[in-house]
């Protein structure tokens, strides 16, 4: 799958850069190095839309209208209870949080497996224990090194195992996970964070694709409304990208800021997903 993947993470950085000029297929074709029925044929099967689609999306912007479906579709899901039952992630993907000790251990006693894989939206750093995945993270704005020693600071006292061929299949199912494509059995997460950390997490996981929402309806829906600084720190402190969706929260302006893994590659997400959804 990585190999498939690899010319439209190309491709979608090609587009992102060039996106207020809209190049064409034969142009994208050509950056990437394929011909452009075979490109056409490899980015539709593996992000989900056409290259054109995807660019209408992108260079569409329509993040207010996507606020106003958000707000909306995250009210009625909030208004079932964030333990209640949601959608396609309730089916598909677990959460188990750390217990408060082991938290404050930095892992200790936790063996992570960790490799790099390529997809959608480029080199992607990928840890795990046995319970799940605990890390997702790009290269791009940091280095594939950069990333590997923040995940080791970030657990510092777990053993780290670095096996790419262990990680490969779990990197897949996240993949198709996330570019919303069917998914082999449940993908699990093993997470680290304060119970308010946690709280604000569970609440992203209720925003479908295709949807946003702002600081202060995610603090209105965990019941802080004052804490809209507090929520973005905790969405800023998410370390399992695409999954836990922290790219679904935008300023109330519709201004698509700060992404740790830099705005481009948010910009790119959101556009794939919302491409994706009016298929």
């Amino acid at each position: 799958m990585a190999d498939n993947l690899a010319p439209i993470a190309k491709a979608i950085d090609f587009l992102v850069e060039e996106r207020d000029r809209q190049p064409g297929l034969d142009e994208t074709a050509e950056f990437v190095g394929l011909s452009p029925q075979h490109f056409q044929r490899v980015f539709k099967k593996g992000a989900g839309v056409s290259p054109k689609r995807f660019l209408q999306y992108l260079a569409a912007n329509d993040a207010k209208a996507a606020l106003a479906r958000g707000e909306s579709v995250f009210d009625a899901s909030l208004s079932a209870g964030l333990s209640g039952p949601s959608r396609l992630h309730d089916l598909f993907l677990v959460s188990e949080a750390m217990t408060p000790g082991a938290y404050r251990n930095k892992g200790e006693g936790l063996t992570i497996h960790y490799g790099a894989a390529d997809g959608p939206f480029g080199r992607a750093i990928i840890g795990a224990t046995e319970k799940g995945i605990c890390w997702l993270s790009f290269a791009g704005v940091k280095s594939v090194e950069d990333q590997i020693r923040e995940m080791q600071e970030d657990w510092r006292a777990a053993d780290f195992v670095r096996d790419d061929e262990h990680i490969a299949p779990i990197a897949s199912q996240a993949f198709a996970f996330a570019s919303n494509q069917n998914c082999d059995g449940q993908l699990r997460l093993h997470v680290k964070g304060t119970n308010f950390q946690l709280k604000v997490w569970e609440a992203l996981l209720k925003i479908p694709a295709g949807a946003l929402v702002t600081y202060g309806d995610l603090a209105n829906g965990i019941g802080k409304p004052k804490a809209s600084r507090a929520v973005g720190a905790a969405v800023g402190a998410n370390m399992i990208s695409l999954l836990i969706p922290c790219h679904r929260v935008i300023l109330a302006s519709g201004v698509v800021h700060n992404y740790r893994w830099g705005a481009d590659r948010k910009r790119a997400i959101l556009a794939l997903e919302q491409a994706q959804v009016a298929a």
